[in-house]
């Protein structure tokens, strides 16, 4: 399926997203945050998003999560493997179109995730 993040190609644990955002390199957009942490190993880069209340409501929310899952998607076989990367969403988020979101995700991966 194209479109999905695979379990193995998400953060799941609370200390994996903890870790990332305390170590990670940081690249800042309008839109988002994005923190990337390279480890060794030939695994395959692991996202994670976070989209607080101060976003908008859960329908907004939820929106924003799954256009940045969809983006994550299709983006991920540029990005190095081993890497660990979690994507914050700033309240800007809410109101920025689908192509909008692409380009900041692309831009921050290119910058520090390839």
């Amino acid at each position: 399926m194209t479109g999905v993040l695979s379990r193995p190609s998400r953060l799941t644990d609370g200390a994996d997203y903890k870790a990332v955002v305390r170590r990670g390199v940081r690249s800042t957009s309008p839109h988002l945050i994005t923190y990337v942490v390279a480890s060794e190993g030939t695994r395959a880069p692991r996202f994670g998003f976070i989209v607080s209340k101060q976003v908008g409501g859960a329908v907004t929310r939820n929106l924003v999560r799954r256009r940045l899952k969809a983006i994550c998607a299709e983006a991920r076989g540029d990005v190095a493997p081993g890497r660990d990367i979690v994507i914050r969403a700033l309240p800007a988020a809410a109101a920025a179109s689908f192509s909008t979101l692409r380009g900041d995700v692309r831009t921050a991966l290119q910058r520090r995730a390839s």
